[in-house]
């Protein structure tokens, strides 16, 4: 398994447009095979950060994905993004 986790940052006023902008990749996303679940969503806190979270079953799942994901093009002023491999998942309750 692949976990994609992280933020980014923009103007606070761009960032609901932002999200939006990507809501027609995360319908694609979370419909393409290997996709276990996929966010692009606003902070609760912080009104500048937009947190960005992907998992996927594999590699392969990942690469056929990202040659065909095309999301809106943008220059965010931070980015705080990580790839996580784990062949473990449990239930966290």
């Amino acid at each position: 398994m692949i976990i994609i986790a992280g933020y980014t940052r923009t103007e606070a006023e761009k960032r609901d447009d932002t999200v939006a902008a990507f809501r027609g990749m995360v319908e694609r996303a979370r419909a393409h095979d290997g996709c276990l679940d996929f966010s692009i969503s606003a902070d609760a806190v912080d009104p500048e950060r937009v947190n960005l979270f992907e998992c996927w079953r594999d590699q392969t799942a990942l690469d056929a994905w990202r040659k065909v994901a095309k999301g809106p093009r943008g220059k965010p002023r931070e980015v705080a993004v990580s790839l996580y491999r784990t062949d473990n998942a449990e239930k966290p309750f």
